[in-house]
C-alpha cells in the first residue's frame, strides 16, 4: 500500500461539460452585450478555462468574445508564503475602460489571488464591471470576495488541493479533490 493521497472525483468529464454548459447560459443571460465582454484567464488553468468558456460562446451565441490573460503573481500580498514561479506576460486587449470582465479562475480558496488580479487588472485601466467566475469554490476565504459564476461549492480541509483537469492540456477531463 502507499501513501499516496486518495483522489476524489468531484466532476466527472460528463458533470464538467454540463456544468460548463450551464455556466456559459448564466454569463448570456447576466452580461446584456456580449460584444462588450472580455473573458480574462488567471493562469494557470484560469486561461485554459477562459478557451473553453469562449468556444462555448461563440457555438451558443455565434459571438466572438475576446479574452485576455492576466497574472497577478507581482501583485500578492503572501508573495513570501506562496513563492514566485514564470510569469505569463499579461495579455490584455486595451482599452478596457468600457469593458465588462470576466475574471476566471479554476478554484477559489483564500481570495488572495483575486484580489492580486484585480489590482493587476486595475493597473491597465478602470473597466465598467468586474465579474468572477470559478470553476470550485473550496471555502476558507481570507477576504470578502465571491464568485459571480460558480461551477461547484466544496468543503474541503486546508490540507486538501482542488485540481481542473482539461483534456487539451492534461489528457483527462474533470475536478478532482487531491
Amino acid at each position: 500500500m502507499s501513501n499516496k493521497t486518495k483522489r476524489i472525483t468531484l466532476l466527472t468529464e460528463v458533470e464538467l461539460r454540463k456544468t460548463l454548459s450551464r455556466l456559459t447560459l448564466e454569463i448570456i443571460e447576466k452580461v446584456k452585450n456580449l460584444d462588450n465582454l472580455l473573458l480574462v484567464g488567471i493562469p494557470t488553468r484560469g486561461i485554459d478555462l477562459a478557451k473553453v468558456l469562449e468556444k462555448e460562446l461563440f457555438i451558443k451565441t455565434g459571438v466572438n468574445i475576446k479574452k485576455g490573460i492576466i497574472d497577478p503573481t507581482f501583485y500578492r500580498d503572501d508573495q513570501n508564503r506562496v513563492g514566485t514561479r514564470l510569469i505569463k506576460a499579461a495579455d490584455i486587449p486595451t482599452p478596457i475602460e468600457k469593458q465588462e470582465i470576466l475574471l476566471i479562475d479554476d478554484v477559489i480558496y483564500t481570495g488572495r489571488t483575486i484580489r492580486a488580479a484585480m489590482d493587476a487588472l486595475y493597473s491597465w485601466g478602470r473597466p465598467q464591471r468586474v465579474m468572477l467566475l470559478v470553476m470550485v469554490d473550496r471555502g476558507h476565504r481570507e477576504l470578502p470576495i465571491q464568485p459571480d459564476f460558480c461551477g461547484k461549492k466544496v468543503s474541503t480541509s486546508k490540507n486538501e488541493s482542488v485540481n481542473l483537469r482539461l483534456n487539451d492540456v492534461d489528457d483527462e477531463e474533470g475536478v478532482f479533490l487531491e
